[in-house]
């Protein structure tokens, strides 16, 4: 055996470089299913069986082109994990080299490279051509930054590949980015005319892997009567088509709206089929642009979603090489209270939470103004330790996969890293919640009140965490406002206001 060509779970890409390079009559294909990758974060059900059931439709194809395949499933070996199975293959059959595209997350590349180690069998990463650009050129666009801002980023791949572009540097309509343009609420008649998700008919192989998952991890979170999302690049086109076609006009008008038991809305549906490489971003770019051409969705709405593509993903892949594993263990704000066990239930009576938790649980799946300024949001001002609130994203969400979720959770959200991605802390109280939804209406709780039985905890810890760390906010420019209506509190108030949040965390420490 010459070499051997590693495919990871979330590399189910048919135009893989790999597959450019093998030789059929020399070269050996190689994947496993392994406990550990559904274990070493309490992974929600329907997670692990999208990635098991994407997996063997993915080992199928190779097979049936005659692909010379070692393929272990789960309930057929006792290897815990990755190394431990690619140990014992390298002492059977010992190949010349290991190949592999780059993964999306530190710790596999560095189990795998360290087995590859202890046998002295070379290890070669290809580029993952399902990314624009690469680590290497992020970094070298990063040079010595104090900044590094996803808007400066993104101009430079849209110029690049000349997306929504006028010409070589001018923007479509004049203007880089029109996201002031996408932040309207429903209002009071709430969302019209939403689009039902496709409902895909389990085949056999999805109908062995949720037997096998809800006999294999029954206490793990979440439900899995059914998988709900694409395993085919066939299906993600479905799924793709249905968001250009259907959602996409009031996509960008209502991308930061919430509603109650509306979990999907307007929004695409596609970041785990793009995220397991069933989708290419370049083709999902230009059908979203050939849409705005077509004048079938306002510029607005496209260049929104484009932006989530082609500018955030790209941006937060380059952050994630550049930056760890360091990243993994800063906690700037030096939060270290526990994750509320509400979270993996959704039993609370804050409803923005049970709302944007209980459909986490069910689907799997929440867009990311209920990522960030809900679930993310609460847990920024609770204080809780970073590294738990990144495993619970890791966890629960079935597009989680490390590259995007960490910098996401652990930049964007939780402000741990002082900065490096998030300008400021995006922190809110509980007005923000009641703009943008109609979460509040439903609630026992008022988001204007701070103090008292009626007090919204989100806008009680909003003050609690605003006064706890403000020396580091009051150098902050961007935080100006927020701390000058910090300072037009007396102190009575704010006396008032922290031992509310002190007891309300008390409370939740028992529970």
């Amino acid at each position: 055996m010459r070499r051997l060509f590693i495919v990871l779970g979330d590399q189910l890409d048919r135009e893989s470089l790999i597959f450019k390079h093998a030789d059929l009559a020399t070269d050996h294909f190689w994947m496993a299913e392994v406990a550990e990758e559904s274990t070493h974060v309490w992974s929600h059900k329907q997670r692990i069986a999208l990635f098991l059931s994407a997996m063997r439709h993915f080992a199928d194809e190779l097979q049936a082109k005659d692909y010379p395949l070692t393929y272990l499933p789960l309930d057929e070996h006792e290897f815990a994990s990755l190394g431990e199975a690619l140990s014992d293959f390298l002492a059977s059959h010992k190949p010349e080299e290991v190949w592999l595209v780059k993964p999306g997350n530190y710790r596999v590349f560095k189990q795998l490279a360290d087995t590859c180690k202890q046998y002295d069998t070379p290890i070669k990463q290809l580029h993952d051509q399902h990314f624009l650009s690469t680590p290497a050129e992020f970094k070298t666009w990063a040079g010595n930054k104090k900044q590094l801002r996803l808007e400066y980023w993104y101009r430079q791949l849209r110029k690049q590949y000349q997306v929504l572009m006028q010409d070589e540097k001018t923007p479509e309509g004049g203007k880089w980015n029109y996201d002031q343009s996408n932040r309207k609420s429903f209002g009071k008649n709430g969302p019209q005319d939403i689009p039902e998700p496709i409902e895909w008919p389990a085949d056999g192989i999805t109908e062995q892997v949720i037997a096998l998952v809800n006999e294999r991890f029954p206490k793990h979170p979440g439900e899995l009567e059914q998988l709900q999302w694409p395993v085919t690049p066939e299906q993600a086109e479905q799924a793709l088509n249905r968001f250009l076609d259907k959602a996409l006009p009031q996509f960008g008008d209502f991308q930061d709206a919430m509603w109650t038991d509306e979990p999907f809305l307007n929004h695409s549906l596609i970041a785990s089929s793009l995220n397991l490489k069933l989708l290419h971003p370049l083709h999902v770019i230009q059908q979203a642009e050939q849409r705005y051409r077509d004048e079938a969705a306002p510029l607005a709405a496209v260049e929104g979603f484009i932006r989530q593509i082609l500018g955030w993903r790209e941006y937060v892949r380059g952050l994630y090489w550049l930056h760890m594993p360091e990243w993994l263990e800063m906690n700037a704000l030096d939060a270290h209270q526990d994750l509320p066990a509400f979270y993996w239930t959704g039993d609370t009576s804050m409803t923005c939470l049970s709302e944007s938790i209980g459909q986490t649980l069910k689907h799997g799946y929440a867009h990311h103004i209920q990522r960030l300024m809900v679930t993310g949001l609460f847990a920024l001002l609770y204080g809780v330790e970073p590294k738990q609130v990144h495993e619970w994203y890791l966890a629960v969400y079935v597009d989680a996969v490390e590259w995007v979720e960490l910098p996401n959770t652990l930049g964007m959200s939780q402000y741990a890293d002082n900065g490096i991605m998030a300008s400021k802390p995006y922190a809110a109280s509980g007005q923000y919640i009641n703009r943008m939804s109609n979460y509040c209406k439903q609630c026992k709780f008022n988001p204007a009140l701070a103090v008292g039985e009626k007090a919204c905890p989100i806008t009680t810890l909003y003050w609690d965490f605003l006064d706890t760390h403000r020396e580091r906010l009051q150098a902050n420019p961007r935080m100006g406002f927020m701390m000058k209506n910090l300072e037009a509190k007396s102190g009575e108030d704010i006396a008032a206001i922290k031992a509310q949040a002190l007891e309300f965390r008390e409370l939740h420490q028992k529970t």
